[in-house]
């Protein structure tokens, strides 16, 4: 079993003042570098309390106290120090060491890892100082839109989480959703012979464009295309743009229209006004990669909303009526002569979360299990609802808690491997692209997926979704190998997902991780007797003796984009201990 829980963030001083929001992003940047180093290069629980890191390559060590081990790897640690010494190891001179131990052939490498871990910790400190400052949420905010919001230190098992390469400290006021950011969105006239559209709406992208935009003064016979502010100014230096511009086949409109949200990918805008949401192109390197759409994204996202719309939606709310599939139903870009890309190409994504007293209280899990340290307590928005329900039932922490879990895994979980079982639809359910839908009571009742992106057919079993749509998912660009999707999945739902609720509920000493590895044992076992072969993951997740896990630091010290390149390939992945192994009866 863990050791008890014995550390927190400070409480925050309001005002929150610079040294001290400095600090807590350094802290939480250096937790996030430990932990990626002991996942992926299998460094064993020390017999004591201070973890000691042996690094060769620079001759030195480095020790840290451990305030909390998890059986999953969200553990918690003190201040990093130099072995011998006793010298405080600030976040990027520990990404420093940690670098020339992976890369020391490779000093750009190094280089560009101590870069990023000083970026993202800047802005994090950026985001703590701001929140703490301003607490309470604008008027207006949704439940939906808050918790897009809450995501402020950024993926716990990521070295660089909130690194945003090019953008400026006064754009990110604007663009950042944990600066609670917002903007109007920038317009292109386009002639339709450069113009590429599709639309699933039973209306042309086109004229949802023009809806949206209000009324800006528009030449005759031109298209409307949205952009992101930023993306608008990057994409004028594109040859393909420039050429477009010069010859009058597209239009710099410049701002319009009424302001939009960035959501937790800070691509994908809000309001909870409009009936849909827009993911845009946006060429920022955003933790590992830019985030630019591609085209085959594009026509991903429509041909699952036909998918969905052909029969596989009334399928998956017969089965599970409180789970469903964001919708991509549209999309539209701009074609380049030279066949490159312009940057301007917008998903069209519905919005089931217009807010309302009768609209559905959907969070990112992302940003649910994600510490607060910019609030007095600095637990999570989950951590909160555990103790609120403790405290109005009388019940125990632990036992809310694996209440909320069980029900999370019944609502979320299980559907989401019942589509793969069942249809062959794998989905890349991490934590980011996972809503949990939560009752009065703040208990799960239901689940969202959402990503254009994340989609796999299997070659084996998406057979089964023909009889709807005849051959779909074979010119998508996700049509695989089994053992691929399976290696995907272990990681993105078995993983980021089901083990990283289990840390997060563990790491806040909300529950035992062994009695949540059982229940999660147990479900995971029902769905292998209910499935059998079609659904040989449940059985890796539970028995075998290592899983195949994303390497987040290995795969940012190498310089990959995750999101170019052959889908093998994107990603460094590591074999890890599998902790739901250890528990399985």
């Amino acid at each position: 079993m863990s050791p008890p829980l014995n550390h927190r963030h400070p409480t925050v001083p309001q005002p929150m003042g610079r040294p001290a929001a400095d600090s807590i992003a350094d802290s939480a940047a250096a937790e996030s570098l430990l932990r990626c180093w002991v996942r992926e290069t299998g460094v064993p629980r020390p017999a004591g309390d201070v973890l000691r890191l042996d690094l060769p390559a620079t001759g030195t060590a480095v020790e840290v106290p451990v305030a909390y081990w998890s059986a999953v790897g969200w553990h918690r640690f003190g201040q990093a120090r130099v072995a011998g010494v006793g010298t405080p190891l600030a976040a990027p001179a520990l990404a420093a060491l940690i670098a020339v131990e992976t890369a020391a052939a490779d000093p750009a490498a190094v280089a560009d890892l101590t870069g990023r871990v000083s970026d993202s910790t800047r802005r994090v400190a950026a985001f703590v100082r701001a929140r703490a400052d301003t607490p309470q949420d604008p008027e207006g905010t949704t439940p939906f839109l808050a918790g897009e919001q809450a995501l402020i230190c950024g993926h716990p098992l990521h070295p660089t989480p909130k690194s945003r390469e090019g953008i400026s400290d006064a754009e990110l006021r604007s663009y950042s959703p944990e600066l609670r950011g917002s903007f109007a969105l920038h317009w292109f006239a386009a002639d339709p012979s450069v113009v590429s559209a599709d639309s699933a709406l039973g209306r042309s992208a086109q004229d949802l464009m023009a809806e949206l935009a209000g009324d800006p003064t528009t030449p005759e016979g031109t298209v409307l295309v949205p952009a992101h502010p930023w993306q608008a100014k990057d994409v004028l230096s594109r040859p393909g743009v420039r050429a477009l511009l010069d010859t009058g086949l597209l239009h710099d409109l410049g701002p319009a229209g009424p302001a939009w949200s960035p959501t937790s990918s800070v691509r994908t805008v809000y309001r909870a006004d409009a009936p849909v949401m827009l993911k845009f192109s946006l060429g920022l390197r955003i933790t590992n990669s830019r985030r630019e759409n591609m085209r085959i994204e594009l026509e991903r996202g429509t041909a699952i909303d036909r998918l969905l719309t052909a029969g596989l939606g009334a399928a998956l709310r017969g089965a599970y009526p409180g789970f469903e599939i964001v919708r991509d139903p549209a999309w539209i870009g701009v074609d380049a002569a030279d066949g490159s890309s312009t940057g301007l190409d917008v998903v069209v994504r519905d919005n089931p979360f217009p807010g309302g007293a009768d609209s559905t209280t959907a969070f990112c899990m992302a940003g649910l299990v994600s510490v607060r340290p910019d609030l007095p307590a600095g637990r999570s928005r989950l951590a909160d609802l555990v103790h609120t329900v403790a405290v109005r039932t009388g019940r125990p922490v632990a036992e809310v808690a694996e209440e909320w879990f069980s029900r999370y895994l019944e609502a979320v979980v299980t559907p989401v491997l019942w589509l793969y079982a069942r249809y062959g639809l794998g989905l890349e359910a991490h934590q980011q692209n996972t809503l949990v839908v939560l009752d009065d009571e703040g208990m799960p009742v239901g689940g969202r997926y959402r990503d254009n992106q994340g989609y796999y057919f299997s070659p084996t079993r998406s057979a089964a979704l023909y009889p709807w749509v005849p051959d779909v998912g074979r010119d998508l660009g996700t049509y695989v190998a089994d053992e691929v999707i399976d290696e995907r999945l272990v990681y993105y739902i078995g993983i980021n997902n089901l083990l990283g609720l289990v840390g997060a509920l563990g790491s806040e000493g909300l529950a035992d991780e062994r009695a949540l590895l059982r229940r999660a044992d147990a479900a995971l076992g029902t769905l292998a007797a209910e499935h059998g072969d079609r659904l040989g993951l449940a059985d890796v997740l539970r028995t075998s003796p290592t899983l195949s896990c994303k390497a987040n630091l290995l795969t940012r010290v190498r310089g990959l984009d995750e999101l170019t390149g052959p889908l093998e390939a994107q990603s460094v992945y590591v074999d890890i201990v599998n902790p739901l192994a250890e528990v399985h009866q």
